[in-house]
């Protein structure tokens, strides 16, 4: 019976050695502060579709980064495709350059960037769920659910703009002001966000329409670098 009892406690001891310790969970917003260092930042890619509930009315990808400066986000540069049409956006503090699509036939022939003030978000036909931005991650994760490695809920345009500067620079309507964005965060292990998905509903023309933008980020804390366009390329004029 002693030896019985001796291999019981035995066994119990290398049970207990061999489960892992759970680690505690990470804070998001101090793994996202611990990586906004100058000429540091993210890389994103991610996809857009969008559906007027009958047909899938486009889609794009998208690619980019995110440069950091003493405060959060500093520059972007920004790259779209939606079937042969090419669009790139440059921001740089409060000024932003613009090349392609609409503006391709716009500028004057020896000209391929548009300049004028950094609008943020490219258009409504992107990711309006900047998680490089703290004040913007604090919020999501104040509003939302967590639930193993995500975090899921919903935030109006107007309460994202307060929030926001990726958002509240677009100067998008007032009268959009309660669309409604769901999203949902993946977080990595080491509490930085890996995914965020979003689903949101804008009417244009009297149709509406609901985009799904789904952005995948990675490389966090990496050496990035944003640079304007060479100035003989940059134009305040349209032709």
């Amino acid at each position: 019976m002693k030896q019985a009892l001796i291999a019981t406690a035995a066994l119990a001891a290398l049970t207990m050695t061999a489960t892992p310790a759970h680690a505690a969970p990470k804070d998001p917003v101090k793994a996202l502060n611990a990586k906004i260092v100058p000429g540091h930042g993210v890389h994103f890619t991610g996809n857009v579709t969008w559906t007027d509930g009958t047909n899938e009315r486009g889609a794009r990808d998208i690619k980019g980064v995110f440069q950091f400066g003493k405060k959060g986000v500093a520059a972007f540069d920004i790259s779209m495709e939606e079937g042969d049409e090419r669009q790139r956006v440059i921001g740089i503090g409060k000024t932003g350059y613009y090349s392609g699509g609409l503006y391709e036939r716009l500028l004057p022939e020896d000209k391929t960037w548009y300049k004028q003030k950094n609008r943020g978000m490219p258009d409504s036909w992107s990711q309006f769920i900047n998680p490089a931005e703290t004040k913007t991650l604090a919020r999501l994760l104040e509003k939302g659910t967590a639930k193993g490695n995500t975090v899921s809920g919903s935030i109006t345009l107007k309460e994202l703009k307060t929030v926001s500067a990726w958002v509240s620079a677009a100067m998008l309507s007032k009268e959009d002001d309660g669309v409604k964005i769901s999203y949902t965060l993946t977080l990595s292990s080491s509490g930085l966000v890996s995914r965020v998905s979003s689903t949101y509903a804008l009417t244009e023309d009297g149709t509406t329409y609901t985009s799904t933008v789904d952005s995948r980020y990675t490389g966090w804390g990496g050496k990035v670098s944003v640079k304007a366009p060479a100035p003989a390329t940059v134009t305040t004029e349209f032709r």
